[in-house]
Formats: structure tokens, sequence, C-alpha cells
């Protein structure tokens, strides 16, 4: 017996999805021309974008920050506020414009969280807490601790750390 594959199932339908956004962007225009408040976004929408989000999290250049829940969130985040601009007439793929939103969500967070990185180690190495803790009271270093403090000092972000785009210069 030969098993049936079954019709490729996406976890988003590209074709729904677009025609929800649609919908939901001619009904914000309308409320704006009327006055009223916009509506809030369906259900529908708001899982597709948390789908996205989430399943985009799970490649391969994602997956391993330890912040990947602030990731998905500023995803969604971003999602929502600029799911208006989505324009029918340049195009039909709702599922791509809400995929590079996320994306470019994510690679804001991960230089966010590096700069804050930084700004720790800096910190911890101006105040001389590694050399407090190579130091014990007899003034023996305490046992692995040099190995601990050079594992540190190896792989800490450099200290004169400045994100990828930044155009500010040094005075």
């Amino acid at each position: 017996m030969k098993r049936q594959k079954k019709g490729s199932e996406h976890y988003v339908n590209n074709k729904e999805f677009t025609a929800a956004i649609i919908e939901h962007n001619s009904a914000c225009r309308l409320a704006e021309k009327k006055g009223l408040q916009k509506p809030k976004i369906s259900e529908y929408i708001g899982g597709c974008i948390y789908k996205i989000a989430t399943r985009l999290s799970t490649k391969p250049n994602f997956i391993n920050y330890s912040y990947r829940d602030e990731m998905i969130c500023d995803g969604i985040e971003n999602c929502l506020q600029y799911i208006e601009n989505f324009n029918e007439e340049k195009s039909n793929n709702a599922f791509a414009y809400i995929t590079q939103i996320i994306y470019f969500a994510f690679l804001r967070r991960i230089q966010k969280e590096k700069k804050q990185q930084a700004i720790k180690q800096k910190a911890i190495m101006e105040s001389g807490i590694l050399n407090d803790m190579a130091d014990t009271i007899d003034g023996t270093p305490a046992q692995g601790t040099n190995t601990y403090i050079e594992f540190l000092q190896q792989n800490m972000v450099p200290v004169n750390y400045k994100p990828r785009g930044s155009k500010k210069k040094d005075k």
C-alpha cells in the first residue's frame, strides 16, 4: 500500500492572510474618514503574526539568543504598528511584508542587547570586581579564579563596541 501525501499545509495561508490584512486596512481607512476609532486587528491576523514571529525566531541565525522572547515581542509590536502601511497595489504578499518587519525588529533587538552587554562588561572592568575576585584574604588566588577571569576577558565584547551602521564619530 502506498501512503498518500497530504497537500502541503502551511502554517499561514498567504492568500487568506493578505485578504484579511487588506480588509483590516480598508476598515481602518473608513473609520479614519468617519472620525471613528480604528478597529482592532482580528484574532486571525494576530495569530498569524505570532506564528510568523515564533517560526522566524527558530531559524539558525536567531535560535541561540537567550532573549528570543523579547525579539518575538518586538517583532509583534512593530507589525501592529506598521500593518496599516501595507499597500495592496504594490504587493499581494502580506506574509513577506510581515516577515521583513519581524526580521528587522529581531536585528534591532540583537543590536540593543549587544550594546547593553558591552555597557555591563565595561562597568565590570572599570569597577575592579574581577581583580577583587582574584584575591582572597591571604593574597593567594582562589582555585579556578584565574581561569575564570581569563575566560571573561577573552570572551567579552570589546569595550569600545559600536553597533554597525553607527555614523557618530569620536571627538
